[in-house]
């Protein structure tokens, strides 16, 4: 490559063609230059245009603008939603991970469905991570970088914390009730 438009223009292309959200060290292995500088250029190109690039859980891939995703929605089968063990289950694995599947019925306060794993696994969301090294050797659980493109995070900090659940009124009442009271406590 002889100019840093080339270098832009190359990793357009790959990104382009790409069936899937990749790393800068992938790119990098496909047109062989530093591309933190060209993805930076591109995504600043992109912004603000009807199709955008961005960098998910360390992958970058190009979508619709936000604004226009409703032009491209079709009539279709509406996905089973998850369970509400599902989603308690997600949680504890996006806000916990690697955790095993002790731990979470631990935080849960109930045992965990096989089959509640394995719907999280299906959808991408969460992955065996390995094994915890203590008797018995547990498996663990973690998400993928599917779960944050799915919900459009960058990376797990962006999980929204206690003020942005409070704030939103996802909060439990009960969950609301026992904090005030731990807060007592430490008064």
């Amino acid at each position: 490559m002889t100019s840093p438009g080339d270098a832009e223009r190359a990793v357009e292309a790959v990104l382009f063609a790409a069936t899937e959200p990749m790393t800068a060290d992938a790119i990098r292995a496909h047109v062989g230059v530093d591309v933190r500088a060209p993805l930076l250029a591109l995504a600043a190109h992109y912004a603000g245009r009807g199709v955008n690039l961005v960098c998910r859980g360390e992958r970058w891939h190009f979508q619709t603008a936000p604004d226009l995703a409703h032009l491209l929605r079709r009539d279709r089968e509406e996905p089973r939603r998850l369970s509400r063990a599902g989603v308690e289950t997600l949680a504890i694995v996006a806000y916990h991970e690697p955790v095993t599947r002790a731990e979470i019925e631990a935080i849960r306060g109930v045992a965990v469905a096989k089959g509640t794993l394995d719907v999280l696994m299906e959808a991408g969301w969460v992955r065996p991570a390995g094994r915890r090294e203590v008797p018995g050797r547990p498996l663990v659980y973690a998400t993928t970088p599917h779960f944050l493109a799915h919900f459009g995070l960058a990376s797990r900090r962006d999980l929204p914390g206690m003020e942005d659940l409070r704030a939103a009124g996802l909060l439990d009442p009960v969950d609301l009730a026992l904090e005030v009271e731990k807060t007592r406590e430490e008064d």
